[in-house]
Protein backbone atom coordinates (compact mmCIF):
# COMPACT_ATOMS: atom_id res chain seq x y z
CA UNK A 1 0.00 0.00 0.00
CA UNK A 2 1.53 3.48 -0.90
CA UNK A 3 0.69 6.02 0.85
CA UNK A 4 0.84 10.15 0.32
CA UNK A 5 1.03 12.13 3.26
CA UNK A 6 1.33 16.09 2.30
CA UNK A 7 3.02 18.18 4.87
CA UNK A 8 5.74 17.64 7.60
CA UNK A 9 4.17 19.11 10.48
CA UNK A 10 2.78 17.57 13.72
CA UNK A 11 -0.18 16.24 12.14
CA UNK A 12 1.54 14.67 8.92
CA UNK A 13 4.66 13.17 11.18
CA UNK A 14 2.38 11.37 13.67
CA UNK A 15 -0.08 10.10 10.49
CA UNK A 16 3.59 9.13 8.87
CA UNK A 17 4.91 7.53 12.11
CA UNK A 18 1.05 5.63 12.65
CA UNK A 19 0.90 4.47 8.85
CA UNK A 20 4.84 2.88 9.32
CA UNK A 21 4.22 1.48 12.41
CA UNK A 22 1.37 -0.04 11.82
CA UNK A 23 1.23 -1.40 8.46
CA UNK A 24 4.53 -3.68 7.47
CA UNK A 25 3.59 -3.19 3.97
CA UNK A 26 3.65 0.18 3.76
CA UNK A 27 5.29 2.88 1.59
CA UNK A 28 4.87 6.12 2.98
CA UNK A 29 6.17 9.13 0.94
CA UNK A 30 6.19 12.80 2.82
CA UNK A 31 5.97 16.15 1.14
CA UNK A 32 6.53 19.22 2.84
CA UNK A 33 6.75 22.53 0.99
CA UNK A 34 9.66 23.90 3.49
CA UNK A 35 12.69 23.35 4.04
CA UNK A 36 12.43 22.06 7.51
CA UNK A 37 10.07 19.15 9.42
CA UNK A 38 7.77 20.58 12.09
CA UNK A 39 5.56 23.17 11.00
CA UNK A 40 4.65 25.51 13.34
CA UNK A 41 6.80 23.94 15.79
CA UNK A 42 10.28 24.91 15.49
CA UNK A 43 13.31 25.00 17.92
CA UNK A 44 15.98 27.43 17.93
CA UNK A 45 19.59 26.84 18.55
CA UNK A 46 20.31 29.31 20.71
CA UNK A 47 23.91 29.83 22.02
CA UNK A 48 22.64 28.50 25.89
CA UNK A 49 20.55 25.84 24.15
CA UNK A 50 17.29 25.29 22.45
CA UNK A 51 14.39 27.58 22.65
CA UNK A 52 11.07 26.97 21.48
CA UNK A 53 9.65 29.98 18.82
CA UNK A 54 6.18 28.08 18.29
CA UNK A 55 4.13 26.17 20.84
CA UNK A 56 6.39 25.84 23.57
CA UNK A 57 4.11 23.37 25.96
CA UNK A 58 1.35 21.01 25.80
CA UNK A 59 -1.50 20.65 28.43
CA UNK A 60 -1.38 16.98 30.00
CA UNK A 61 -4.07 16.65 32.21
CA UNK A 62 -4.69 13.48 30.36
CA UNK A 63 -3.06 10.37 29.90
CA UNK A 64 -2.99 9.77 26.08
CA UNK A 65 -0.45 12.59 25.23
CA UNK A 66 1.84 11.36 27.66
CA UNK A 67 1.42 7.88 26.51
CA UNK A 68 2.13 8.56 22.97
CA UNK A 69 5.51 10.33 24.07
CA UNK A 70 6.06 7.49 26.17
CA UNK A 71 5.87 5.07 23.21
CA UNK A 72 8.25 7.57 21.14
CA UNK A 73 11.35 6.99 24.19
CA UNK A 74 10.60 10.52 25.69
CA UNK A 75 9.36 10.09 28.62
CA UNK A 76 12.01 10.80 30.72
CA UNK A 77 12.45 14.00 28.19
CA UNK A 78 9.32 16.09 29.64
CA UNK A 79 10.00 19.14 31.99
CA UNK A 80 7.61 21.06 34.01
CA UNK A 81 6.72 24.44 34.49
CA UNK A 82 7.77 26.11 38.06
CA UNK A 83 4.78 27.39 40.52
CA UNK A 84 5.16 31.27 39.49
CA UNK A 85 1.89 32.81 38.69
CA UNK A 86 1.36 34.80 35.25
CA UNK A 87 0.39 38.42 35.60
CA UNK A 88 -2.09 40.58 33.94
CA UNK A 89 -0.95 44.06 32.47
CA UNK A 90 -4.55 46.48 32.33
CA UNK A 91 -5.13 49.40 33.27
CA UNK A 92 -1.52 50.89 33.15
CA UNK A 93 -0.53 48.33 35.84
CA UNK A 94 0.06 44.36 36.35
CA UNK A 95 -1.78 42.48 39.03
CA UNK A 96 -2.03 39.00 39.17
CA UNK A 97 -4.06 36.55 36.77
CA UNK A 98 -7.31 35.81 38.08
CA UNK A 99 -7.86 32.79 40.01
CA UNK A 100 -11.12 30.65 39.52
CA UNK A 101 -12.25 31.68 36.16
CA UNK A 102 -12.68 29.58 32.47
CA UNK A 103 -10.21 31.32 30.24
CA UNK A 104 -10.65 35.06 31.99
CA UNK A 105 -14.49 34.03 32.76
CA UNK A 106 -15.36 34.37 36.04
CA UNK A 107 -17.99 32.99 38.37
CA UNK A 108 -18.15 36.10 40.62
CA UNK A 109 -16.90 39.57 40.56
CA UNK A 110 -15.10 38.63 43.45
CA UNK A 111 -11.43 37.49 42.27
CA UNK A 112 -11.96 40.57 38.89
CA UNK A 113 -12.63 43.49 40.98
CA UNK A 114 -9.46 45.19 40.48
CA UNK A 115 -9.02 44.51 36.90
CA UNK A 116 -12.85 45.46 35.57
CA UNK A 117 -13.55 47.97 38.68
CA UNK A 118 -16.82 47.95 40.96
CA UNK A 119 -19.13 48.65 38.68
CA UNK A 120 -17.96 45.56 36.32
CA UNK A 121 -17.68 43.48 39.03
CA UNK A 122 -21.45 44.37 40.82
CA UNK A 123 -22.95 43.24 37.30
CA UNK A 124 -21.19 40.09 37.18
CA UNK A 125 -22.55 39.30 40.54
CA UNK A 126 -26.17 40.43 39.95
CA UNK A 127 -25.89 37.80 36.52
CA UNK A 128 -26.81 35.36 39.24
CA UNK A 129 -30.34 36.49 39.39
CA UNK A 130 -30.49 37.78 35.35
CA UNK A 131 -33.14 36.64 33.26
CA UNK A 132 -31.64 32.65 32.09
CA UNK A 133 -30.33 32.40 28.63
CA UNK A 134 -31.99 30.67 26.53
CA UNK A 135 -29.91 27.78 25.85
CA UNK A 136 -30.37 24.77 23.49
CA UNK A 137 -28.51 21.55 24.50
CA UNK A 138 -25.53 20.91 21.47
CA UNK A 139 -25.58 25.33 20.73
CA UNK A 140 -22.74 27.32 20.03
CA UNK A 141 -22.24 30.65 20.39
CA UNK A 142 -19.92 33.74 20.29
CA UNK A 143 -18.14 33.73 23.21
CA UNK A 144 -17.19 38.05 23.02
CA UNK A 145 -21.36 38.23 22.44
CA UNK A 146 -22.09 35.70 25.60
CA UNK A 147 -19.71 37.32 27.96
CA UNK A 148 -20.68 41.25 26.53
CA UNK A 149 -24.15 40.49 27.16
CA UNK A 150 -23.74 38.80 30.20
CA UNK A 151 -20.97 40.61 32.46
CA UNK A 152 -20.09 43.96 30.51
CA UNK A 153 -16.90 45.16 27.87
CA UNK A 154 -14.35 45.21 30.48
CA UNK A 155 -13.84 41.19 31.41
CA UNK A 156 -14.12 40.66 27.70
CA UNK A 157 -11.43 42.89 26.89
CA UNK A 158 -9.39 42.99 29.66
CA UNK A 159 -9.66 39.20 30.73
CA UNK A 160 -11.38 37.03 28.07
CA UNK A 161 -9.67 38.13 25.04
CA UNK A 162 -6.22 38.25 27.33
CA UNK A 163 -6.38 34.49 27.74
CA UNK A 164 -7.76 33.34 24.33
CA UNK A 165 -5.41 35.83 22.47
CA UNK A 166 -2.61 34.06 24.02
CA UNK A 167 -3.74 30.73 23.00
CA UNK A 168 -5.36 31.60 19.56
CA UNK A 169 -4.21 34.47 18.00
CA UNK A 170 -7.90 36.13 18.45
CA UNK A 171 -9.87 37.85 20.34
CA UNK A 172 -13.32 36.85 22.21
CA UNK A 173 -15.30 37.99 19.39
CA UNK A 174 -14.02 35.68 16.98
CA UNK A 175 -14.18 32.81 18.60
CA UNK A 176 -17.09 30.37 19.54
CA UNK A 177 -17.49 28.94 22.98
CA UNK A 178 -17.88 25.52 22.06
CA UNK A 179 -14.51 25.10 19.68
CA UNK A 180 -12.44 27.21 22.71
CA UNK A 181 -13.89 26.71 25.88
CA UNK A 182 -15.87 23.13 25.65
CA UNK A 183 -15.89 22.51 29.20
CA UNK A 184 -18.20 25.51 29.85
CA UNK A 185 -20.30 24.86 26.97
CA UNK A 186 -20.90 21.17 28.25
CA UNK A 187 -21.56 23.10 31.90
CA UNK A 188 -24.45 24.89 30.04
CA UNK A 189 -25.73 21.89 28.52
CA UNK A 190 -25.68 19.95 31.89
CA UNK A 191 -27.94 22.94 33.58
CA UNK A 192 -30.26 22.96 30.49
CA UNK A 193 -30.71 19.02 30.80
CA UNK A 194 -31.33 18.98 34.27
CA UNK A 195 -34.00 22.16 33.99
CA UNK A 196 -31.81 24.70 35.64
CA UNK A 197 -31.64 28.01 34.32
CA UNK A 198 -28.58 28.31 32.25
CA UNK A 199 -26.46 31.54 33.75
CA UNK A 200 -23.01 31.91 32.97
CA UNK A 201 -22.06 32.69 36.41
CA UNK A 202 -23.72 29.36 37.63
CA UNK A 203 -22.08 27.85 34.32
CA UNK A 204 -18.60 28.94 34.75
CA UNK A 205 -19.17 27.59 38.62
CA UNK A 206 -19.76 23.91 37.24
CA UNK A 207 -17.10 23.75 34.90
CA UNK A 208 -14.69 24.65 37.60
CA UNK A 209 -16.38 22.31 39.83
CA UNK A 210 -15.79 19.38 37.44
CA UNK A 211 -12.37 20.66 36.57
CA UNK A 212 -9.21 18.91 36.90
CA UNK A 213 -5.83 20.50 37.78
CA UNK A 214 -2.80 19.49 38.04
CA UNK A 215 -0.70 18.12 40.47
CA UNK A 216 2.63 17.67 41.98
CA UNK A 217 2.56 13.82 40.46
CA UNK A 218 1.02 15.37 37.01
CA UNK A 219 1.38 18.49 36.38
CA UNK A 220 -1.35 20.57 33.84
CA UNK A 221 1.43 21.69 31.56
CA UNK A 222 4.57 19.89 30.47
CA UNK A 223 6.92 20.23 27.53
CA UNK A 224 10.62 18.62 26.33
CA UNK A 225 13.99 19.40 27.67
CA UNK A 226 15.37 19.70 24.59
CA UNK A 227 12.49 21.24 22.83
CA UNK A 228 9.77 20.11 20.69
CA UNK A 229 12.63 18.91 18.23
CA UNK A 230 12.46 16.35 20.02
CA UNK A 231 9.06 15.25 19.05
CA UNK A 232 9.18 16.25 15.72
CA UNK A 233 12.87 14.36 14.73
CA UNK A 234 11.85 11.29 17.09
CA UNK A 235 8.67 11.03 15.08
CA UNK A 236 10.43 11.18 11.61
CA UNK A 237 13.23 9.06 12.99
CA UNK A 238 10.50 6.35 14.32
CA UNK A 239 8.82 6.66 11.17
CA UNK A 240 10.42 3.79 9.41
CA UNK A 241 8.86 3.04 6.30
CA UNK A 242 8.21 6.90 5.87
CA UNK A 243 10.86 8.72 3.11
CA UNK A 244 10.24 12.66 3.90
CA UNK A 245 10.75 15.17 1.33
CA UNK A 246 11.24 19.05 2.13
CA UNK A 247 11.35 21.50 -0.12
CA UNK A 248 8.79 19.63 -1.85
CA UNK A 249 5.80 21.65 -2.94
CA UNK A 250 2.49 19.38 -3.83
CA UNK A 251 0.49 21.75 -6.18
CA UNK A 252 -2.72 19.94 -6.42
CA UNK A 253 -4.01 16.45 -6.11
CA UNK A 254 -6.30 14.38 -9.10
CA UNK A 255 -7.64 10.47 -9.43
CA UNK A 256 -5.80 8.39 -11.33
CA UNK A 257 -7.41 5.11 -11.56
CA UNK A 258 -8.11 3.50 -8.22
CA UNK A 259 -5.61 5.95 -6.54
CA UNK A 260 -4.20 9.26 -6.48
CA UNK A 261 -1.05 11.42 -8.30
CA UNK A 262 0.38 14.22 -6.73
CA UNK A 263 0.98 17.48 -9.25
CA UNK A 264 5.12 18.86 -8.76
CA UNK A 265 6.05 16.15 -6.47
CA UNK A 266 6.17 12.22 -5.82
CA UNK A 267 6.04 9.49 -8.20
CA UNK A 268 3.30 7.48 -9.89
CA UNK A 269 0.19 6.67 -8.27
CA UNK A 270 -0.45 6.25 -4.37
CA UNK A 271 -3.44 4.17 -2.77
CA UNK A 272 -4.31 6.98 -0.42
CA UNK A 273 -3.60 10.48 0.36
CA UNK A 274 -3.53 12.24 3.80
CA UNK A 275 -3.45 16.39 4.03
CA UNK A 276 -1.91 17.51 7.12
CA UNK A 277 -1.71 21.22 5.55
CA UNK A 278 -3.47 24.17 6.64
CA UNK A 279 -6.80 25.03 5.79
CA UNK A 280 -6.50 27.30 2.93
CA UNK A 281 -4.03 25.01 1.15
CA UNK A 282 -6.35 21.97 1.79
CA UNK A 283 -8.96 23.47 0.10
CA UNK A 284 -6.83 24.11 -2.43
CA UNK A 285 -5.59 20.69 -3.05
CA UNK A 286 -8.88 18.40 -2.42
CA UNK A 287 -10.45 21.01 -4.96
CA UNK A 288 -10.47 18.14 -7.65
CA UNK A 289 -10.80 14.53 -5.13
CA UNK A 290 -13.24 16.52 -3.09
CA UNK A 291 -14.91 19.28 -4.00
CA UNK A 292 -17.88 19.98 -1.38
CA UNK A 293 -14.88 19.40 1.32
CA UNK A 294 -12.81 21.70 -0.27
CA UNK A 295 -15.71 24.44 -0.52
CA UNK A 296 -16.43 23.93 3.28
CA UNK A 297 -12.69 24.60 4.34
CA UNK A 298 -12.83 28.06 2.56
CA UNK A 299 -14.79 29.34 5.29
CA UNK A 300 -11.95 28.92 7.80
CA UNK A 301 -10.05 32.25 8.65
CA UNK A 302 -6.12 32.05 9.55
CA UNK A 303 -4.48 34.48 12.51
CA UNK A 304 -1.10 35.45 11.86
CA UNK A 305 1.69 36.44 14.69
CA UNK A 306 5.00 36.73 15.44
CA UNK A 307 7.29 35.98 18.34
CA UNK A 308 10.40 37.77 19.81
CA UNK A 309 12.42 35.71 21.58
CA UNK A 310 15.46 37.39 23.32
CA UNK A 311 17.84 36.31 25.21
CA UNK A 312 19.87 38.33 28.27
CA UNK A 313 22.78 37.86 30.39
CA UNK A 314 21.16 38.85 33.67
CA UNK A 315 17.98 38.62 34.12
CA UNK A 316 17.67 40.60 37.75
CA UNK A 317 14.97 42.85 37.09
CA UNK A 318 12.39 40.97 36.20
CA UNK A 319 9.44 40.10 38.12
CA UNK A 320 9.54 36.93 39.57
CA UNK A 321 6.44 35.56 37.74
CA UNK A 322 5.97 33.11 34.40
CA UNK A 323 4.69 35.46 32.05
CA UNK A 324 2.54 38.93 31.29
CA UNK A 325 -0.73 38.96 29.05
CA UNK A 326 -1.61 41.99 28.17
CA UNK A 327 -5.28 42.88 28.36
CA UNK A 328 -6.80 43.84 24.10
CA UNK A 329 -8.21 47.39 25.18
CA UNK A 330 -4.28 48.33 26.91
CA UNK A 331 -3.50 51.48 24.81
CA UNK A 332 0.07 52.18 23.71
CA UNK A 333 1.20 48.75 23.30
CA UNK A 334 1.78 46.31 20.46
CA UNK A 335 2.61 42.96 22.22
CA UNK A 336 -0.34 40.82 23.33
CA UNK A 337 1.94 38.58 25.81
CA UNK A 338 5.27 37.78 27.64
CA UNK A 339 6.72 34.30 28.33
CA UNK A 340 9.45 34.76 30.56
CA UNK A 341 10.62 31.31 29.92
CA UNK A 342 14.00 31.30 32.36
CA UNK A 343 11.10 31.98 34.94
CA UNK A 344 8.45 29.70 33.82
CA UNK A 345 10.50 26.80 32.92
CA UNK A 346 13.19 25.98 35.42
CA UNK A 347 15.48 23.87 32.90
CA UNK A 348 16.02 27.27 30.59
CA UNK A 349 16.70 29.29 34.33
CA UNK A 350 19.39 27.02 34.75
CA UNK A 351 21.10 27.72 32.07
CA UNK A 352 22.06 31.33 33.83
CA UNK A 353 20.49 34.57 32.64
CA UNK A 354 17.38 35.10 30.71
CA UNK A 355 14.94 33.98 28.30
CA UNK A 356 12.15 36.25 27.29
CA UNK A 357 9.28 35.82 24.13
CA UNK A 358 7.42 38.71 22.84
CA UNK A 359 4.33 37.75 21.29
CA UNK A 360 2.24 39.88 18.73
CA UNK A 361 -0.45 39.35 16.72
CA UNK A 362 -4.50 39.00 17.27
CA UNK A 363 -6.82 38.10 13.95
CA UNK A 364 -6.83 40.60 11.12
CA UNK A 365 -2.98 42.25 12.76
CA UNK A 366 -1.45 41.18 9.60
CA UNK A 367 0.35 44.35 9.17
CA UNK A 368 1.94 44.34 12.52
CA UNK A 369 3.29 40.99 11.93
CA UNK A 370 4.71 41.89 8.80
CA UNK A 371 6.76 44.65 10.47
CA UNK A 372 10.06 45.03 9.81
CA UNK A 373 12.26 42.94 12.27
CA UNK A 374 14.16 45.53 13.75
CA UNK A 375 10.48 47.19 14.34
CA UNK A 376 9.19 44.05 16.07
CA UNK A 377 12.29 43.76 18.36
CA UNK A 378 12.09 47.69 19.16
CA UNK A 379 7.83 47.16 20.54
CA UNK A 380 9.51 43.93 22.14
CA UNK A 381 11.82 45.81 23.84
CA UNK A 382 9.29 48.85 24.24
CA UNK A 383 6.23 46.93 25.90
CA UNK A 384 8.83 44.83 27.64
CA UNK A 385 10.11 47.70 29.64
CA UNK A 386 6.32 49.06 29.96
CA UNK A 387 4.77 46.11 32.07
CA UNK A 388 7.87 44.74 33.76
CA UNK A 389 9.85 47.42 34.40
CA UNK A 390 12.65 45.46 32.69
CA UNK A 391 14.88 47.28 30.62
CA UNK A 392 16.27 45.08 28.06
CA UNK A 393 18.56 47.31 26.06
CA UNK A 394 20.39 48.35 29.43
CA UNK A 395 20.54 44.46 30.02
CA UNK A 396 22.19 43.74 26.51
CA UNK A 397 20.04 41.10 24.83
CA UNK A 398 22.76 38.85 23.79
CA UNK A 399 20.51 36.83 21.20
CA UNK A 400 17.65 37.66 19.63
CA UNK A 401 15.33 35.41 17.04
CA UNK A 402 12.37 36.80 15.38
CA UNK A 403 9.99 34.55 13.75
CA UNK A 404 6.80 35.12 11.70
CA UNK A 405 4.06 32.61 11.81
CA UNK A 406 1.89 33.83 8.52
CA UNK A 407 -1.48 32.20 8.96
CA UNK A 408 -0.09 29.95 12.12
CA UNK A 409 -3.61 29.49 13.36
CA UNK A 410 -7.18 29.43 12.45
CA UNK A 411 -9.77 31.20 14.02
CA UNK A 412 -12.33 28.74 16.08
CA UNK A 413 -15.12 30.76 15.07
CA UNK A 414 -18.46 29.91 16.65
CA UNK A 415 -19.49 28.45 13.16
CA UNK A 416 -16.09 26.75 12.96
CA UNK A 417 -17.13 23.12 14.31
CA UNK A 418 -20.19 23.26 11.96
CA UNK A 419 -17.69 23.54 9.30
CA UNK A 420 -15.46 20.70 10.58
CA UNK A 421 -18.34 18.33 10.67
CA UNK A 422 -19.26 19.37 6.72
CA UNK A 423 -15.66 18.34 5.72
CA UNK A 424 -15.73 15.31 7.46
CA UNK A 425 -18.92 14.53 6.07
CA UNK A 426 -17.89 15.40 2.34
CA UNK A 427 -14.49 13.33 3.12
CA UNK A 428 -16.46 10.06 3.97
CA UNK A 429 -17.83 10.22 0.41
CA UNK A 430 -14.80 10.36 -1.20
CA UNK A 431 -12.57 7.20 -0.24
CA UNK A 432 -9.02 7.08 -0.57
CA UNK A 433 -8.47 10.58 0.87
CA UNK A 434 -8.10 12.31 3.96
CA UNK A 435 -7.35 15.65 5.91
CA UNK A 436 -5.71 16.50 9.32
CA UNK A 437 -4.34 19.39 10.91
CA UNK A 438 -5.19 22.02 13.82
CA UNK A 439 -8.02 23.18 11.84
CA UNK A 440 -9.50 19.58 12.68
CA UNK A 441 -8.81 18.82 15.88
CA UNK A 442 -8.27 21.85 17.63
CA UNK A 443 -5.43 24.00 18.76
CA UNK A 444 -2.67 22.27 21.02
CA UNK A 445 -0.47 19.64 20.61
CA UNK A 446 -2.41 16.80 22.27
CA UNK A 447 -5.13 17.41 19.83
CA UNK A 448 -3.53 18.03 16.98
CA UNK A 449 -1.63 14.36 17.42
CA UNK A 450 -5.25 12.73 17.91
CA UNK A 451 -6.96 13.98 15.33
CA UNK A 452 -3.67 13.06 12.44
CA UNK A 453 -3.79 9.26 14.44
CA UNK A 454 -7.48 9.33 13.85
CA UNK A 455 -6.68 10.51 10.18
CA UNK A 456 -4.14 7.69 9.66
CA UNK A 457 -6.47 5.23 10.99
CA UNK A 458 -9.73 5.56 8.84
CA UNK A 459 -7.06 5.36 5.84
CA UNK A 460 -5.86 1.72 7.05
CA UNK A 461 -9.48 0.84 7.62
CA UNK A 462 -10.58 1.52 4.08
CA UNK A 463 -8.56 -1.11 3.25
CA UNK A 464 -10.07 -3.42 4.94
Amino acid sequence: MRYAVIGAGLAGLTCAYELSRADEGAVVEVFEAADRIGGKLFTVPFECGPVDMGAEAFVGRGEHPVDFFKELGLADRLVFPSSLRSLLYTGGAAVELPRGTMMGIPASGEGVREIVGAEAAARIDAEAAADPIPWEVGAEVNVGALVRGRYGDEVADRCVSALLGGVYSCGADDLGLRATVPALAEAMDALARRGEPVRLSAAVREALDNRSGGTLDKPMFATFEGGYAELYEALAERAERARIYVDAFVAGVRRQGAGFALKGAGEGVYDRVILATPAPTTALLLGEVAPSAAVALREVRLASSAVVGMRFDSAEGLPENSGVLVASDEPGLRAKAFTLSSRKWPHLGRRGGAVVRASFGRLGQDELVRAEEDDLVDYALDDLRAVTGFDGRAAGPGEIFVQRWFGGLPCYGDGHLDTVARVRAALAEEPGVEATGAWAGGVGVPAVIEDARAAAGRVQQEQR
